[in-house]
């Protein structure tokens, strides 16, 4: 581990809007703020957001910032990361937001049943290969519901156009409620989009850059009903992350 990320960990032990229980951790010991995160964190009774998978914590803070009569939390197991945001709404004072260091495979051990009102999907791996990974499969949707409220909302924002119809999919097959479903977010004038327009990550800027449009849907996750994956092949993205280069042919997976 480089002496940068070293530094980094060790700032982060600091800060009080930090908690770090990556799986290996969490396996041996309970987390007592688990049902309790607005009465004894955020000290009021706001509804909780979660962005899983919050890499820099661009969004979270940005919402933050936007909905001081909310409480967010950004998730993710890349502390080097996540220490950018962390360290920059300690420096902002904003106490309406905090970060849990943890594997997501595992979220549920961290929220108690009905604690939290919405979930954002921001620029998630696509996982084309591996559907149990996706964050919006069946494996992490089930999860979702041991702590969403009933109906509770989630966001999807991506780049990745195989996700984006992925979700779809799925959303059609479970006959989940969609609010809104745009392919290209900043291109639909549509005044049900001003929240998911109102944050410009780096990286989002970047995709932009190079062409590809934004994707955005909200749909909503009832607490019961059996959960099924669809069963249809998607054309893979044509690309991958950056500094990577375009894939030489397009390909399907399920």
């Amino acid at each position: 581990m480089s002496k940068g990320k070293l530094q980094k960990f060790a700032e982060m032990e600091t800060f009080s809007n930090v908690f770090q229980y990556p799986y290996r951790v969490a396996e041996e010991m309970t987390f007592d703020l688990r049902g309790h995160w607005a009465e004894q964190y955020f000290k009021n009774d706001h509804p909780i957001v979660i962005e899983l998978g919050c890499g820099k914590g661009e969004y979270a803070v940005g919402l933050a910032r936007l909905h001081p009569e909310l409480n967010f939390i950004g998730v993710d197991i890349k502390g080097a990361r996540m220490y950018t945001g962390a360290k920059q709404a300690t420096e902002e004072g904003l106490s309406n937001v905090a970060f849990l260091r943890t594997n997501i495979e595992i979220i549920d051990r961290f929220f108690a049943p009905d604690e939290v009102s919405e979930i954002w999907l921001t620029f998630s791996d696509p996982q084309m290969k591996n559907p149990r990974k996706r964050l919006s499969s069946t494996f992490f949707l089930e999860r979702y519901r041991r702590f969403l409220k009933d109906g509770g909302a989630i966001h999807l924002k991506t780049d990745s156009l195989f996700l984006f119809t992925y979700t779809t999919y799925m959303t059609e097959k479970n006959a989940l409620p969609t609010d809104i479903r745009t392919e290209d977010l900043y291109g639909t004038d549509d005044e049900r989009l001003v929240q998911a327009k109102q944050i410009q990550t780096y990286y989002e800027g970047m995709w932009m850059d190079r062409g590809i449009a934004i994707k955005y849907m909200r749909f909503h996750l009832p607490q019961t009903g059996t959960l099924a994956e669809p069963d249809v092949e998607i054309e893979t993205d044509d690309y991958r992350s950056y500094h990577r280069n375009r894939r030489s042919e397009k390909a399907k997976a399920k």
